[in-house]
Parts: C-alpha cells; sequence; structure tokens
C-alpha cells in the first residue's frame, strides 16, 4: 500500500482558516491561535461560524459542514485548522464534496475528536497533519517542542534528503523491540472505535497503528483493543504505537495498571510496539502525518522516523 497524497508544503504568505467542526471555543482563543500563525509568516482566516454555540457544539450540524465545505473548496486556502476537538465531527461523515479538494488539497490539522475528520480524508486518498490545533497553539509556550515541529512539518523544513522528521524517546519497559515499515494511521481510540466496521475504517494491512485517549475507564479501554485483538487488525498491522493514556483512575480492576493489561492482549504478537510515545491529550503532543510512510524502531530508544 503506497502512502496517501500530501497537500503541498507551506510557503510564508499561505492562507490558513480555522474552524470549529466539533466542540464550542472561546474568540479570545482563536485570536491568540491566530497571532501565533501570524508569526509562522501565515495569513488566517476564520470561517463564519467558528464561534457559534449550539448546545456543546460550534454550531448545528447544517453550519458546521457549511464551514468545513467552505474551507475545503478555497482554492487560495493550504491549511485546513480545527480550534478544538470535543464531540461533533461524525455528525459530518460521508457529507462532504472532495470535487474541489482533489484540485487544490490543503493540510487538516487536528487530533481526538478530529480523528473522524482523519479516517474521512485517508479514505478518499489525501494525508493529514494529527498535531496540535489552535486551542493548544493559544495556550502552549512559544517555544513549545510540539508546534514548532508541526510549523516544520507543514513547511518542508526536511530533517534530511530521505525523512522529513524524525522523534525519538525513551524506552519502555514493557516494549517489543523491532524494526518495521509501514503507513501511519491512527489518533484517539474511542473515535477510531466508532468508525470500525465502517468505510472510514483504519485498514490494517501495511499500517503501523498508533492510539491515544483521555478520559476513558481502563476496562473500556483493554475491550476496545480487544475489539481489534478479536477482529483480526493486530495480526495484519506492522506496528503499534500505545501514545498517551490520560485522565483516568487507575483502581486495579484489570488485575494490573492500564498499560500492563494492554501489554497483556498484545504479547503474542512479532511486530514492535512502543508504549508511551508522546502523542495525545498532553502538552509533548508530537505532530504526525496520518498516512505517511514511517519507519518504526522500538529497541534502546524508540525512533519513529517520517519519511518522505
Amino acid at each position: 500500500m503506497e502512502a496517501l497524497t500530501y497537500p503541498p508544503f507551506l510557503e510564508k504568505g499561505d492562507k490558513v482558516i480555522i474552524i470549529s467542526p466539533s466542540g464550542k471555543i472561546e474568540r479570545e482563543i482563536v485570536a491568540k491561535a491566530w497571532k501565533r500563525l501570524a508569526s509562522w509568516g501565515l495569513r488566517v482566516k476564520v470561517a463564519p461560524h467558528y464561534a457559534d454555540s449550539y448546545a456543546s457544539f460550534a454550531g448545528t450540524i447544517r453550519v458546521r459542514l457549511k464551514d468545513l465545505q467552505a474551507a475545503m473548496d478555497d482554492e487560495t486556502a493550504k491549511v485546513i485548522l480545527c480550534s478544538r476537538g470535543g464531540y461533533g465531527a461524525q455528525h459530518l461523515m460521508g457529507k462532504l464534496d472532495f470535487s474541489k479538494f482533489r484540485e487544490h488539497p490543503k493540510w487538516l490539522i487536528g487530533f481526538s475528536d478530529i480523528t473522524a475528520l482523519h479516517c474521512y480524508f485517508q479514505q478518499q486518498g489525501f494525508a493529514s497533519l494529527h498535531g496540535p490545533m489552535a486551542r493548544h497553539l493559544a495556550e502552549e509556550p512559544t517555544d513549545g517542542f510540539a508546534a514548532e515541529a508541526m510549523r516544520r512539518l507543514l513547511f518542508g523544513e526536511c530533517q534530511d534528503r530521505k525523512s522529513l522528521i524524525t522523534y525519538t524517546c525513551e524506552a519502555h519497559r514493557l516494549n517489543h523491540k523491532g524494526k518495521a515499515e509501514g503507513i501511519l494511521r491512527g489518533g484517539n481510540f474511542a473515535v477510531y472505535y466508532g468508525l470500525r466496521g465502517t468505510p472510514y475504517d483504519i485498514p490494517a494491512d501495511d499500517t503501523i497503528l498508533f492510539l491515544e485517549d483521555v478520559g476513558e475507564r481502563p476496562h473500556a479501554v483493554e475491550r476496545m483493543l480487544y475489539n481489534l485483538k478479536i477482529g483480526g487488525v493486530l495480526e495484519r498491522i506492522k506496528g503499534l504505537i500505545i501514545g498517551q493514556f490520560t485522565e483516568y483512575t487507575e483502581n486495579m480492576g484489570l488485575g494490573k495498571e492500564l498499560y500492563g493489561a494492554l501489554a497483556d492482549v498484545v504479547k503474542e504478537y512479532h511486530i514492535p510496539i512502543c508504549f508511551g510515545f508522546p502523542v495525545g491529550h498532553v502538552t509533548a503532543n508530537y505532530p504526525l502525518i496520518e498516512g505517511s510512510r514511517v519507519k518504526l524502531e522500538v529497541g534502546k530508544q524508540t525512533k519513529l522516523t517520517i519519511l518522505k
């Protein structure tokens, strides 16, 4: 399986459109993110309904869909930046027209609930960027690693002639050593789980899968991983990255802590498996190109290289 189509990398003066496809957000937060993006030399536009409010959402399904479609159709824009996650992106699945987007592809950026849209865009053949959103650009320090890594990826500031960037993190005691190459796919586990068996499900073959989540009870996370095991996904993927699982309580109802329980589920697979990779609802949320070809090396350290 080949890597997906990359939208063009950015140049100074390119346009970013901020949209809110899921939860509602305060105008002040978006204003701060605007300043950060402008400091990168980008022109920023906000979608008409970016600050709307309907229940917990940033407006009704109709206006959220309208804003996303307009951003996709904009021939002058190069980036669609989601303001935040929350819940609501699944309302838009199957309702977008990609005909103009195919002529002028652009980077979709976000994580958490935006995992649904990443899966949608991949199903249509396009790579996208799992990374910090407007909320995080507004709140994180100007020298934060995640935002700077995202800027480098967007501008195509390659590490060398073969790779875009390499991330390194310390080894975890539960890791499975090994090396693999494949297509990087994944995101928020609960959102991905909600797409299982649909046209937007993540294909297993040739995939290096990464997973993260926030606020999920340990037994629910284990149940979702068992779904991938029973469904034959884990035996087909090339590698597995267990990211950051945060804002939950270890209650030992599984007989051990969460990572240990997950390690038991995957212990039979002879593929590289990394635990604790810095991706998820944390400050060190390393940006990852969904649909890129990557090399995963798990040994004394864990290295993930996004290849050109």
